[in-house]
């Protein structure tokens, strides 16, 4: 691989996210009810694409729907020659256009069900799906691609609110890979895992590009995740593994590892995202070892850092209760020579927790609002109403996000957003380019 940019992080002005406290999907049935606005994409949101001439695809995308309640609208069916690695742009288009037109419009990203195709001509077979292919998300070369919208921004609807659709591939050797894999995911949900997050900083020196960030992601986030920078090329015998970025064609050791459900890994490298066949290894090594997500680039990307991850934006959205689809996605500003694969729907940090204090006053504690929102609460004796609007006291400044309700305690609550916020609150200049 070559570098020819060097990049720095403008980050900890992004931060205000959340330390690390249990939260559960519910309150306990004694206990308030509490709606709150929603925060991540869940099943009605995705549409899953199976191929109906790959019994394997078939077999995952039944599996998946049964798991995660899918709707039945939202399973789409096409029809092509499975187990070639690269599908032709022409058919690709035609196949696009066929899945498009049996979509709904209110689904916002897209599920396939298979390993190969990974790639489309000379891009990702992800981002060909989420936008079309196009050859500008190419590249001849070392040469930057076409940038993402979708990248760091605050959007809840990329469909609606760009045209475009993330997608993530179901993927693994074989199903009981691909079945583990939605079992991590499932059991991920709303755990708020207390793990840690390792960055390794890798002697070697093309593929190290990203160590240039760390600093700045333990300065930010440190104090809401445990962050632990490594400087080596291996990390072995850790039994808490919640996020894992490094910079190597070939990663040892991954299998000592204890990847807990939910957790987020991947190399940058020149073909991690060739899932079968690669002089490297193969993405699908970390789903493997028991990850929930991971990325890898599909044609040479050359060492840019905007065609892979940026650690600090997936942690930092992961945690604030995106889930995994979103929070990565989120992460890549050039994803078109990228692949992801996963399961999109975990979701680790959604939910809330509601407790009662002195017998007088509610607390809702949660990770999933937004500091430049505002907000408003009713409350209700009945599901059905009649709502009206109650006072708070609320502290969206701090890590964990509180919100303070004084008697008399009711026994329905929906929080509500009062204004659409800032499609891009967050500065897009997240990297910096420099001469060599």
């Amino acid at each position: 691989m070559h570098i020819n940019l060097l990049f720095a992080c403008r980050f900890l002005s992004l931060l205000g996210l959340l330390t690390a406290i249990p939260f559960a999907g519910a309150a306990e049935s004694s206990l308030p009810r509490v709606a709150l606005p929603k925060s991540a994409f869940g099943p009605s949101d995705i549409a899953v694409i199976v191929n109906d001439l790959d019994p394997l695809s078939v077999k995952i995308a039944n599996y998946y729907q049964e798991k995660r309640s899918i709707p039945t609208k939202n399973m789409v069916h096409v029809k092509f020659k499975s187990g070639r690695k690269v599908m032709a742009p022409e058919v690709f288009r035609t196949l696009r256009q066929h899945v498009t037109a049996k979509t709904t419009s209110h689904v916002q990203a897209f599920v396939l069900t298979w390993t190969s195709p990974f790639r489309v001509g000379c891009m990702s077979i992800t981002t060909a799906f989420a936008a079309g292919f196009d050859p500008a998300f190419c590249a001849k070369g070392c040469k930057l691609t076409r940038v993402s919208p979708y990248f760091n921004s605050n959007s809840r609807a990329p469909s609606t609110d760009f045209d475009w659709r993330p997608t993530v591939a179901l993927a693994g050797d074989n199903f009981e890979q691909v079945k583990a894999l939605i079992d991590r995911g499932i059991a991920a949900d709303r755990t708020a895992p207390t793990g840690t997050g390792y960055l390794l900083s890798t002697s070697d020196q093309a593929r190290n590009v990203r160590s240039a960030f760390y600093p700045d992601v333990i300065k930010g986030l440190g104090e809401h995740v445990k962050l632990e920078l490594v400087q080596g090329d291996q990390l072995r015998d850790k039994a808490d593994v919640l996020f894992y970025f490094t910079g190597l064609r070939k990663v040892s050791g991954i299998d000592s590892n204890r990847f807990l459900p939910g957790a987020i890994a991947d190399h940058l490298t020149s073909t991690g995202g060739v899932l079968i066949g690669s002089r490297q290894m193969s993405s699908l090594r970390w789903l493997e070892a028991g990850a929930t997500g991971s990325y890898g680039t599909v044609v040479e990307p050359c060492a840019f850092p905007q065609k892979f991850p940026h650690p600090g934006i997936v942690i930092r959205r992961y945690l604030s209760g995106e889930s995994l689809i979103e929070a990565y996605w989120k992460s890549v500003a050039m994803p078109g020579q990228g692949i992801f694969i996963g399961e999109p729907l975990a979701n680790p940090y959604g939910g809330y927790s509601v407790s009662v204090e002195k017998d007088t006053t509610l607390v809702i504690r949660t990770r999933t609002l937004r500091a430049n929102q505002r907000y408003g609460l009713l409350a209700a004796d009945s599901s059905i109403g009649p709502y009206q609007r109650v006072k708070m006291e609320v502290d969206l400044n701090k890590g964990v996000q509180t919100i303070r309700v004084p008697s008399p305690i009711q026994k329905y609550y929906r929080l509500i957003s009062l204004k659409k916020p800032p499609m891009t609150s967050i500065p897009q200049e997240l990297y910096l380019e420099t001469d060599k």
